[in-house]
This record gives structure tokens, sequence and C-alpha cells, in this order.
């Protein structure tokens, strides 16, 4: 165990020196911003980056003042010191990726009030001087010692970072007709029309005219050059954009107003529809915070109990979606309650004859283990606790999981608890179907967008969908 002890006033000795080094890192400047509600433009926006001025001002927020402090309190004079005053030059910039050195030497002691002087220098990792001056403390009376306290590792999320990266990865391709299915309120409205604008659509809009035309004036939305086919209700909508995919004269579908329901009942039909021989299910997309990689779950909203052919096809599709985002080998967990085969919980039975039918190439593409209990497959620490060995567990790139109740709690779990984002996607249909919640808003509707748009090139350069 790692002991902090302080430095009395009668302990001090003149010329006494103590140091501390650390590195600037691009988190360190956003921390320091939610910490002290400093978003001035020139402490974290990017066209900065370069800039003296920024450089400047960081060494004098994060370096100048806490730092030094920080050698003062832990360990010159250490803890009980009470800060008095500071005088600090800056002498050249501090920037991201820069080394500096903290060193404060004891220069003065005052008998009377305890007051000691420490001259205070920081350079950097040329060894160039970056700040320069003095402090004046009050050193402590009394010893301490005591445990060295093991700071938390913090993580800061930016929302909707990687749904920004999964639009970013269409910027390359050509948008995606699309048949936006009854799009008769603001929000599903103004999804379609932004996925328009950032071309990852093509909308044509399917639903009654006078309503859509309403809800585009209740926000200003420019409906002129859409395309759209006016029908008298949501079911005829739906009829008719699953005829425009069968015709081919559109891409992929995106819900809008309607229930999922009333979309996939004419998606679904054996003889009009939009059947393959693929079962189709729905995978979640999630940002979650404080987990390293998109998460994709598969399937919390179309098969309600699904059997062990249906969880085949469920995998491959959340395979095959995987790799057209761009996931090399996607690690697939096939969630239980427990991380071993047990007859008596059939879903274990499901996980460990998945993973035989992919070592048999039933299924392909993707890495696949089973059954992992949920901590496991998200968490190297607790695999490792549980002794398991897996080149999935707790790096799952998708959890695919028993049934439709364990995966929509799961996800909306995320959702609501751990501050996730969720896009949301049909796949196994003809055409990819972009399904989102009612409560989702504009980025949930555009990353699932993007979504779909890589998957139809990703399948019309002849890989697999």
């Amino acid at each position: 165990m790692q002991y902090i002890e302080n430095r009395t006033f009668d302990e001090i000795k003149l010329g006494e020196t103590a140091e501390l080094t650390r590195t600037l890192r691009p988190e360190d400047i956003e921390l320091f911003a939610v910490m002290s509600g400093d978003v001035n433009p020139t402490h974290v926006d990017a066209e900065y980056a370069n800039s003296d001025i920024f450089h400047h001002v960081i060494a004098h927020g994060m370096w100048g003042g806490a730092l030094i402090s920080a050698v003062l309190g832990t360990e010159l004079p250490g803890p009980g010191t009470i800060y008095l005053t500071q005088s600090f030059c800056f002498r050249a910039p501090v920037g991201v990726g820069d080394t500096v050195t903290i060193r404060v030497t004891v220069v003065e002691k005052d008998d009377q009030h305890r007051h000691v002087t420490l001259d205070c220098l920081c350079t950097n990792q040329r060894g160039e001087t970056v700040i320069e001056g003095r402090a004046l403390v009050i050193a402590p009376d009394v010893k301490v010692r005591r445990p060295r306290v093991i700071l938390p590792e913090v993580h800061l999320h930016e929302r909707g970072a990687r749904f920004n990266d999964l639009i970013k990865a269409t910027a390359a391709l050509t948008p995606v007709r699309t048949a936006v299915v009854h799009p008769c309120d603001t929000l599903s409205l103004e999804g379609a029309l932004e996925a328009g604008a950032k071309a990852l659509i093509v909308p044509v809009l399917v639903g009654p005219r006078a309503r859509i035309e309403a809800a585009a004036a209740e926000f200003g939305g420019d409906l002129s050059g859409v395309e759209i086919v006016d029908t008298p209700h949501s079911h005829a909508a739906a009829e008719t954009a699953v005829a425009l995919a069968r015709a081919g004269e559109v891409g992929m579908l995106m819900k809008g107003k309607l229930h999922t329901d009333e979309l996939l009942a004419p998606v679904v039909n054996r003889d009009m529809g939009l059947r393959t021989e693929r079962r189709m299910s729905h995978v979640f997309a999630l940002d979650v915070p404080n987990y390293p990689r998109p998460l994709l779950i598969s399937d919390a909203a179309i098969n309600i109990s699904p059997d062990l052919e249906t969880k085949r096809d469920i995998v491959q599709n959340a395979i095959d979606l995987a790799l057209a985002l761009g996931i090399t080998l996607p690690k697939v967990a096939i969630l239980s309650a427990v991380e071993t085969v047990t007859p008596t919980i059939p879903s274990t039975l499901d996980a460990a004859a998945l993973c035989k039918m992919a070592q048999r190439g039933q299924i392909t593409g993707g890495e696949i283990d089973g059954p992992l209990a949920f901590d496991n497959a998200v968490s190297k620490l607790a695999a490792e606790a549980k002794g398991i060995q897996s080149g999935v567990a707790g790096e799952a790139d998708i959890l695919i999981v028993p049934d439709l109740e364990a995966g929509n709690m799961l996800a909306k779990q995320l959702i609501y608890l751990a501050g996730a984002d969720a896009a949301g996607i049909v796949l196994g249909a003809r055409v990819p179907i972009v399904l989102t919640s009612r409560a989702d808003g504009v980025m949930s509707r555009l990353a699932s967008a993007a979504m779909a748009q890589l998957l139809v090139h990703h399948r019309a350069r002849g890989l697999p969908l």
C-alpha cells in the first residue's frame, strides 16, 4: 500500500525540494472544462487547439494552479498545508502531449506564522521553462501519514460521437432512394428531411399529402423538390411503400408516424411482401457511455420467443450489419443468465448449439461464444474473475438475447439508466427498414439511416446481407 506523508514546519529545511510530472491529454482539457464550467472557445474549441492563446490558457488553468497545488498539498509540505498566495509567470506554451515537471523548492521560513515560501518551476520535456513563480503556504504542525487515495479513472462521453462517425462513414456513398412511410409528425418528417440534406437518403414521402405538408409547416420544413406519394391513410402508406420496394423503385424503407405492426404487416405478406429465406430481425445499435465500441443488441423488437433456427438468422443478420459498419470480425456474445451450459436453462442450450453451428459454417463472418452472462460479455474483469477464456468475453460487439422481453428490457435500461443513444434497423427483408421509436430524436433517425445506407452499399458490392 502506498502512503502519503507530510513534512511539518519543524522538519522542513531550506533548499528542500519535491516534484511531480504529468503529461497533458485532450481528455484533461475536457474534464477541466466540465469541472470548472469554463467553455470559453479559446479553451475548448478545436480551431484554437494550435494557438498560443489556447496553450497559455491551459497552462494557467490546469498546470499552473492545479498541479503546483498538488505538489504542495501531497508532497511538500503535504497534507495539512494551507495555500495563502501565489505569483506565476508563463514563459512558454503548454500543449496537448507535452510532459511537464513541476518542482517546488523551499526558499524562506517564517517561524512566527509557520509560513513557508517556495519557488515553483515548471519545465517541459525539452527542459524549457514554461512556468515560474512563488507560492506562500502555512505548513502543518502535526504529522500526518495516511494511505494514498487511488483516484478513479474518469471517462468523458461525447453524446452522439459514434453516431456522427457512422454518418461520416457514408460521405463517399450515393444516397439511397427511401420510402418514408407516413411521416405525418414533425419528428419523423424532420428526421427524413435531415437525412436527405446529409445525402444519406433521397426521401420519397408516402402518406396523406395534406398531413405531411401540415407537419412541415409546423417546423418550417422545406418540401420543395421532395417527392410525395399521396395515400389516404397509414395502412395504404405502408402497402404503397412495400410495393415501391418490390418494384425496385426504392432501396430502403423508413418508419414514420405509425405502429411497427402496421408497417411490417405488408412487409411480411407471403405473396406481396418483402420476405426472403432469412427470418427478419431487429437490431438496436447503441452508443453506450464507458463502453469502448458500438454495441449491437438483437432481437428486441420483432421475434418474441425465437427458436434455434430463428436465432441462427438473428445472429447472421447482426453479423452482416456489423460487417457493413466496418467491424472486420464481429464478436458475438450469446447471452443467458449464466455462462455454463445448463439443461434447465434452455437459452444456454441454444447458445451452445449456435456456437457449434458457427464452427460448422452454418453461421459465418463473426467470432461467436456463449452462453455468456451480460457481465462477462461486456467486462473483461468480470470474465477474468470467473476464469472465462474467450476472445469474445469482455469485448462483445453484438449481444444476442434469449427473447424479445430480455432484449427490450436490456436495451431500454442502457438507454434510460446508462445514457446510451440508440438507433434501430430491421434486417432480413429485401431492403433494410429504418425502425426507430416514436420517442427517438433526429440523431437516432440519422444514425439509423446511415446504417441502412451502409448496408445497401455493402450488398451492392456483392457482399452478404
